[in-house]
């Protein structure tokens, strides 16, 4: 691996993200493993043994750490932010199992115990549980850090101020909060773009890194204020959501028409086209307006990697799909079944989206005033 954590530094990383207390007795790590559903990868593998490193580090540091650590396994959901498993596996020790088929039955242990035994989690996992994860941490005592996807050259992402990065996330979320829309424009080689997103009846969110309190889960690294579009589920006050919302995958630009808050057609053709266009008929729920989310971490010299975790807080993002864990209306009962949920960020970086510009976002307030927020892709406030 090309970067390690010392079992002193990941101390340091516990203490300075949790801020633990004399309460908290216990923490776990959890994994997720492939099965003959979703087979194993050379990076999936590697988080794994990172994560078997860590766990091990943090062990031989228990006294310094001040808790108890745990290993705890389970299989894999088969997709990003799908409800976990009703059975984990606390590991005893040795060598991973390799697959999820060779967990013993016997030794399962609840899910509700994990949570209740734990008051510190983190989920250094293939597929995504900040969802699941911040539902249950709303009825129950713990905080959670999540990592989906998380590789050994990320870590240098984790040693950034993050007393800084969270100061400029809070001034974002403070703009979310004051904010009744947003206006954008997109440079495409088709032309411009313009979408409107509706704002009104939101809370903004900010996630700068540090979980210090129970009853939350947020992304580790992080460094992003978000908010969830006005979905419209108020009677008589559809939302107002509106425009076009170009996408690059590839070489292509796949163009959505927006309408009260959904995709609601696919202007373009192509290979990515057809693809979006089939799953918006198949997955009605994947067609909403889950979030949008405002990174602030290339200020700090971080480039993308091609990992959402980290390349998302970067910059400007928006999400299609599941909302509900932010606060929205969308969640996994309106998906065909739970290996369909998706919560999947759009990022809008140079270096992930080449031919899509980003011209202009502009805030407009509940005071009837504009923020200047973005202009040629980078952010036009002071921070």
């Amino acid at each position: 691996m090309s970067e390690r954590l010392r079992g002193e530094e990941l101390v340091a990383l516990v203490k300075r993200v949790f801020e633990p207390t004399e309460e908290d007795r216990a923490l776990a790590l959890l994994l997720d493993l492939p099965d003959a559903q979703v087979a194993d990868t050379p990076t999936w593998a590697e988080r794994r043994t990172m994560g078997a490193d860590w766990a091990a580090e943090l062990k031989r540091c228990e006294a310094e750490l001040g808790m108890a650590v745990n290993l705890v396994l389970y299989p894999n959901v088969h997709t990003n932010n799908g409800d976990l498993p009703a059975k984990m596996w606390i590991h005893k020790g040795g060598p991973l199992p390799a697959t999820a088929a060779d967990l013993n039955p016997a030794e399962a242990v609840d899910l509700e115990t994990v949570f209740a035994d734990h008051r510190i989690l983190i989920a250094l996992t293939k597929f995504s549980a900040t969802a699941p994860l911040k539902v249950a941490a709303r009825t129950r005592p713990f905080r959670a850090a999540t990592m989906p996807g998380f590789r050994p050259d990320m870590i240098p992402s984790l040693r950034l101020d993050y007393q800084e990065v969270n100061r400029r996330v809070n001034l974002l979320k403070d703009l979310l909060d004051r904010a009744t829309g947003a206006d954008f424009r997109f440079g495409t080689p088709e032309g411009e773009d313009r979408l409107h997103l509706d704002l009104r009846h939101r809370t903004g969110h900010a996630s700068g890194g540090l979980i210090p309190a129970l009853g939350t889960a947020g992304n580790l690294p992080s460094g992003e204020a978000y908010i969830v579009p006005y979905e419209g589920e108020r009677e008589g006050d559809p939302s107002r959501t509106e425009g076009l919302l170009p996408v690059q995958f590839g070489a292509e630009v796949v163009r959505y028409r927006i309408a009260g808050n959904r995709a609601v057609e696919v202007l373009t053709n192509g290979p990515a086209s057809d693809r979006e266009r089939a799953l918006l008929a198949k997955e009605p729920a994947y067609a909403n307006l889950a979030e949008l989310g405002l990174g602030v971490l290339a200020a700090f010299g971080v480039k993308p990697v091609g990992e959402v975790l980290l390349d998302e807080k970067l910059g400007l993002h928006i999400a299609f799909g599941r909302s509900d864990h932010f606060g929205g209306q969308v969640g996994p009962q309106h998906f065909s079944g739970p290996e369909a949920v998706i919560h999947i960020d759009r990022v809008y970086v140079p270096e992930t989206q080449p031919d899509v510009k980003v011209l202009a976002v502009d805030l407009h307030l509940e005071d009837g005033t504009t923020v200047a927020l973005m202009r040629d892709g980078d952010y036009a406030l002071r921070f």
